[in-house]
């Protein structure tokens, strides 16, 4: 009985530890997406003002700030956000997170409806958004 014990617990660790480090990255690669999510409210915003997208990180109100695992955002381009994860989060090598405005123009007004996500990163390390 002992043996079967062990070796049930053999099996779940066999599982349970690379799961545990996909989790891992996964939340490191969040902490990336969160800087973008604030960046993409000050677009947003900037747009609903002045009714055009900002070309700029300084524009746009949105923050260059690096952390332990996200390089930061490095640039806001027509309103398209480009995130940079740091290979230190567990990534195999720097990769990308955009985020692309969605919008509709009716009567010479342009909204924004909707953020469309991509990456160059794995996708099973980065949120649903950007898959």
């Amino acid at each position: 009985e002992l043996m079967i014990v062990v070796a049930i617990v053999g099996i779940l660790a066999a599982i349970a530890i690379p799961a545990y480090r996909d989790y891992i990255v996964r939340s490191k690669v969040s902490e990336c997406a969160a800087t973008l999510g604030a960046c993409k409210t000050s677009v947003t915003e900037f747009h609903q003002a002045k009714n055009r997208m900002p070309n700029s990180l300084d524009s746009a109100g949105c923050s260059a700030a690096t952390s332990q695992y996200c390089n930061g955002i490095s640039t806001v381009a027509a309103g398209v956000i480009t995130g940079v994860v740091s290979s230190r989060a567990g990534v195999s090598a720097d990769c990308n997170l955009v985020l692309t405005p969605q919008t509709v123009t009716a009567n010479n007004i342009t909204d924004i409806t909707g953020w469309a996500g991509s990456t160059t990163c794995e996708n099973k390390y980065v949120p649903a958004q950007f898959r």
